[in-house]
């Protein structure tokens, strides 16, 4: 074996097959070309007729009503709006594979292998084969299916979009005073108080029960009133604690001399960060800390922040006693508790120096 059939063997290991190319059975038959591109309007069509649908299927079926069948049970909701929108881009796949084998030239091309980076000779190739394939796609020639591409893609995009509605309702002022913004304290009357209980026990706290010193882990009474998912949303804006400091050694503004009841004080237990829960308190020095994020608030000076990255002050409850020795609330906290929001109106919080 010579040296040129050594060099020939090792640049090419087997023969060159060459082309066999056999033309597709749509590009030899005008009729089943024009059947297939009805394939792909229809699959288009019924893609879009099916992103309608979810979209009025996400608005009309409400979200409490059921299905069963067999032992599958789930919301008809979620069923019929995931139904429709997952057969809208079925048929969008379904028509364009159609298009891709049915409708485009099948010309069979070959091409030696090249070094990773492109020449500018490659590059400058690459851009005509991209206008050929444009070209060969038929695009040009059937601007029909590229309208039923188009109108399935937009209308698809239309459910995802109606799909932010989940989020929840706009944050209106209103809206916002009747949720984020307000907790179930404001059930409470001077007339019908809201007693504070134990959050492990639920049994009624006495002010005479609390020592100084002393940390009280809180809720309201009527906290029992709500179940499942609403008794958890309340929960996570209604949760207190309790304190009971020495009133000589605390600083209580004029403003704030009748939310107390000797020395018993209430906050949100709610970090004004990000909303974890703070229970961590230091009796010497009244200071009250985040675990999540080290956010320290001073509960003996009106629960404003003296350490971390919370930029506001502990939300504090106005309490006092009913007739029979126990904690109350007769209001709502003033100002909205937990972390901040873009439409929160901070003008009322606590700052220091304040009266």
């Amino acid at each position: 074996m010579n040296d040129n059939t050594t060099n020939q063997l090792q640049q090419r290991p087997v023969d060159d097959p060459g082309l066999d190319e056999v033309p597709s059975w749509v590009s030899t038959n005008p009729h089943a070309a024009k059947h297939a591109e009805g394939r792909v309007v229809v699959a288009f069509a019924v893609s879009a007729l099916s992103a309608l649908a979810s979209v009025v299927a996400y608005f009309a079926i409400p979200l409490g009503v059921q299905i069963e069948i067999g032992s599958f049970h789930s919301s008809l909701h979620n069923v019929v709006f995931g139904t429709t929108m997952g057969l809208a881009i079925f048929l969008i796949g379904v028509g364009a594979v159609t298009w891709g084998r049915n409708l485009m030239d099948d010309d069979e091309v070959t091409q030696e292998r090249h070094a990773p980076s492109s020449s500018e000779e490659d590059r400058t190739e690459a851009l005509v084969t991209l206008s050929e394939g444009v070209r060969a796609s038929g695009v040009a020639r059937r601007r029909f299916l590229l309208g039923s591409l188009g109108g399935a893609l937009g209308l698809f995009a239309l459910p995802l979009v109606v799909t932010l509605a989940g989020m929840g309702p706009w944050p209106t002022g209103r809206k916002r005073a009747q949720t984020i913004e307000r907790t179930i304290f404001a059930e409470a009357t001077p007339q019908k108080p809201i007693r504070l209980v134990n959050d492990i026990t639920w049994k009624p706290i006495k002010a005479s029960d609390v020592e100084i010193g002393q940390l009280v882990n809180a809720q309201p009474e009527n906290l029992q009133n709500y179940h499942d998912v609403e008794y958890q949303q309340q929960k996570a804006k209604s949760s207190i604690i309790l304190v009971r400091m020495d009133p000589a050694s605390i600083n209580i503004p004029a403003s704030r001399k009748d939310w107390q009841v000797s020395g018993i004080l209430c906050y949100s237990k709610i970090c004004t960060h990000v909303g974890c829960p703070i229970t961590l308190w230091e009796q010497q020095t009244h200071h009250l800390l985040c675990p999540c994020h080290q956010s320290t608030f001073d509960l003996g000076n009106s629960g404003r922040v003296v350490f971390g990255p919370a930029a506001r002050s502990l939300p504090q409850l106005k309490i006092g006693v009913d007739t029979q020795g126990y904690l109350i609330a007769t209001q709502d906290f003033t100002v909205p508790v937990g972390p901040s929001f873009f439409e929160r109106d901070s003008r009322n919080d606590f700052k220091e120096g304040d009266a």
